[in-house]
């Protein structure tokens, strides 16, 4: 059952504390990281057989597997796809940065570009579940921000052959290509390339354990997004709300897996009392209702506030992957917070919108680094390189400052580089 606890009881970084055993994967993940680089698509089949059970022929998505995943999906599931698509490229598309240039009139040309990177490797998970959501929430801002190829990487099940609605789902936003892998060797193969998958230059998507291992022991070598941890929610309510829905929304975190934190902060405790039981009744209707079960239990909470105010710090000390602020008057709230990976503002605005058809992406961060990161965006997709441009006189004008400024610094040799060409001629 979760716990009810008054403010205090508990400190807010241990809000959100999960009650499981840390298990140490890195030395595992190590040695798939050398195999795969060291022996390709060799390597990469033989995790695959090993880790997923399967033995695909190919390790990519052939053209006749995605033709036959098309004419397997259901009209209305490729109708939702296309909805889902046309609103997560609107949100995206206001997120396009533009180059700029800086032309003084006294001989001076600055500038900056903006440069999509030239090849994205995006990871979706399976195993437990299937997440065609995420295929959306990656690819599309990838495309936005211009990346000439776009390589996706999911396990194939036992038949070799990648979930149709995953590939129903790459072929509305665009993806490029299609890697039958997962876990941390999918990471090494786009980190390192082999023979079959092409090395990307960023890596960005969820995973379990070994693949957050894998992100984090490849940067470097490549960029990635984020370490994504396990999902989290936060719902802020007030006495006003239906304990239902709260209890609804907390599941509908919980069921992910068992490491998932769902957490309510309140004013009422009334209300904190009716979600409890709420909770009890709907987890017996959920088809992963042992899963939600034991997040609940390990990891739920509910926090009884002064008021909404304190409800709302709380959620800023947190930093939560998802906030929900179910309140009367919303937005009077929303300037207050200042840590959120996304906020689901009012009564009907549940998360799991934003999980599917909203817009905004739902790949976000978790365990407190919502606090200095943001949302996967086209931001993600693309690199800024400078640019300065002096002519001789206006050189002339600075190359003393500049000299001085560099001797302080004890580098004699930066400031000759300046002085000398103000002192010779040009061989034009």
């Amino acid at each position: 059952m979760i716990r009810i606890l008054q403010s205090g009881e508990v400190s807010s970084r241990e809000i959100f504390d999960r009650n499981i055993p840390t298990v140490n994967v890195a030395d595992t993940v190590a040695e798939i990281l050398r195999n795969v680089r060291e022996r390709g698509d060799e390597a990469l089949r033989e995790y695959t057989e090993k880790f997923d059970h399967a033995k695909p022929e190919s390790l990519t998505v052939t053209p006749e597997e995605m033709a036959e995943a098309l004419e397997q999906a259901e009209p209305e599931f490729l109708r939702i796809l296309e909805e889902a698509a046309e609103n997560i490229r609107k949100f995206h598309s206001r997120q396009v940065r533009n180059s700029f240039l800086i032309n003084e009139e006294n001989g001076i040309l600055m500038g900056q570009k903006v440069i999509p990177v030239d090849r994205a490797g995006l990871y979706v998970p399976g195993g437990k579940a299937v997440y065609p959501s995420t295929v959306l929430m990656d690819v599309i801002p990838a495309k936005i921000a211009g990346v000439k190829e776009v390589i996706l990487a999911t396990p194939p099940g036992p038949d070799g052959k990648v979930n149709p609605a995953i590939l129903a789902a790459a072929k509305v936003a665009g993806a490029d290509r299609i890697v039958k892998a997962g876990g941390a060797q999918a990471i090494a193969a786009l980190a390192y390339g082999t023979a079959s998958v092409p090395k990307a230059d960023k890596i960005v998507g969820p995973g379990n354990a070994f693949v957050a291992e894998a992100k984090r022991q490849v940067y470097g070598m490549v960029s990635i997004d984020m370490i994504a941890g396990p999902s989290e929610i936060l719902v802020v309510a007030d006495g006003n709300s239906n304990p239902a829905w709260l209890a609804a929304d907390l599941l509908s975190q919980a069921e992910h897996d068992q490491t998932a934190s769902a957490v309510l902060v309140t004013d009422s405790k009334e209300l904190a009392e009716q979600v409890s039981a709420e909770i009890e009744k709907q987890i017996p209707q959920l088809e992963r209702s042992a899963i939600a079960r034991e997040s609940i239990d390990r990891n739920g909470k509910i926090i009884i506030a002064e008021d909404l105010r304190a409800a709302v710090e709380i959620a800023n000390e947190i930093a939560p992957e998802h906030l929900e602020l179910c309140v009367d008057n919303p937005f009077d709230y929303l300037d207050s917070i200042r840590h959120a990976g996304s906020v689901f503002l009012g009564r009907h605005c549940p998360e799991a919108l934003g999980d599917y058809l909203a817009g905004p992406n739902h790949t976000l961060p978790t365990q407190g680094t919502a606090r200095f990161s943001s949302p996967l965006s086209v931001d993600d997709f693309v690199k800024k390189t400078q640019y300065t441009y002096f002519t001789r006189e206006a050189l002339a004008r600075v190359a003393q400052d500049v000299a001085f400024f560099a001797r302080k610094e004890g580098l004699t040799g930066h400031a000759r580089s300046a002085v000398i060409r103000t002192e010779t001629e040009s061989p034009e």
